[in-house]
């Protein structure tokens, strides 16, 4: 029976819709993910949909939700994805097991598409190496 994740984050437009795409992907055999925000950004991020593109994830099933609608969802997991020195985690009081593994927001860097594709991409690589092998070894 596969298991169930939810990635929450503030905006639910970068790291969490990233961590939830590459779940699906990569690990869909064994867990099942979703993403959410308490404050949802309205969109994906496009920066974050080029990143997956460029490692084979689809990101057209995407889009940012809130968090309300899964309140009463049961999740085996709960991860929280946002970067603790920059801004305030979002409090989870559904079912599931709470685990934090933080990454910056790549939103938030400034410069040039190029200079802030290069973050994205180190974010993506991250959550890849660090979402995967936790949940690997849960599984």
């Amino acid at each position: 029976m596969k298991r169930r994740v939810l990635f929450l984050c503030t905006g639910n437009s970068c790291r969490s819709q990233m961590a939830q795409a590459m779940v699906n992907a990569f690990l869909g055999e064994t867990w099942t993910a979703e993403s959410a925000g308490t404050n949802p950004a309205g969109y994906v991020h496009p920066l974050a949909q080029q990143a997956l593109a460029e490692i084979g994830v689809d990101a057209g099933p995407l889009y940012s939700k809130s968090v309300e609608q899964f309140r009463a969802a049961p999740f085996d997991l709960v991860i929280t994805v946002c970067d603790d020195a920059s801004e305030n985690c979002p409090l989870w009081l559904g079912q599931g097991q709470v685990a934090h593994i933080s990454f910056p927001d790549p939103a938030a860097v400034a410069g040039s598409d190029a200079e802030k594709m290069v973050v994205f991409r180190h974010v993506r690589d991250d959550i890849r190496a660090q979402v995967l092998d936790y949940l690997r070894g849960r599984a």
